[in-house]
């Protein structure tokens, strides 16, 4: 028999743990909630990326598996921290991660990719999932600086100046 959240913990409970969480770090509760969805839908994309990037190194073919083989796990590894990272910032702001990839399919902009052996396609796809995070990221920092979400907005800042970086390492592999 499957419980609902409702039935796990009592909602007034859940409401008092994100307060605390929130009344403990000096922000406020409905920035708390409204950051956590935020960053859930975040979460939920960094996770297809994740997956779509181990396809991509397990599967690579051709005349460029040498070069990229190393570089797409370079890049899981990198994601898999930020994954941690980002779900790990919800807790603190008094939240639940989600965890299921059902549910991160349905909000996810980045979808699953299919075509994992070819390195253009697969580089060409890690630069579009580059540009759907870096945009959340931009979103993400717009409202922690007005929440004053000093932590979130921070981590957001540290991750899109990395990743700059990466497009311009992907994209002038492509010649672009």
């Amino acid at each position: 028999m499957r419980l609902s959240i409702n039935q796990i913990f009592n909602i007034k409970s859940i409401k008092l743990y994100i307060m605390k969480n929130a009344t403990l770090i000096g922000l406020q509760e409905t920035d708390c909630k409204n950051i956590s969805e935020k960053l859930n839908v975040l979460l939920a994309n960094y996770s297809v990326f994740y997956q779509n990037t181990r396809g991509s190194h397990w599967n690579i073919k051709g005349d460029q598996f040498f070069t990229l083989h190393p570089k797409f796990e370079e890049l899981y590894n990198s994601l898999v921290l930020k994954i941690d990272e980002i779900a790990e910032r919800i807790l603190t702001l008094g939240a639940t991660p989600a965890h299921n990839y059902s549910d991160y399919l349905q909000v996810s902009t980045i979808k699953e990719s299919k075509e994992v052996s070819d390195g253009n396609k697969s580089v060409e796809i890690i630069l579009e999932s580059f540009k759907v995070v870096i945009d959340l990221q931009r979103e993400l920092l717009n409202i922690t600086d007005e929440a004053g979400d000093e932590g979130t907005n921070s981590q957001m800042s540290d991750y899109i100046t990395e990743q700059e970086k990466e497009v311009w390492m992907y994209n002038s592999y492509l010649g672009k």
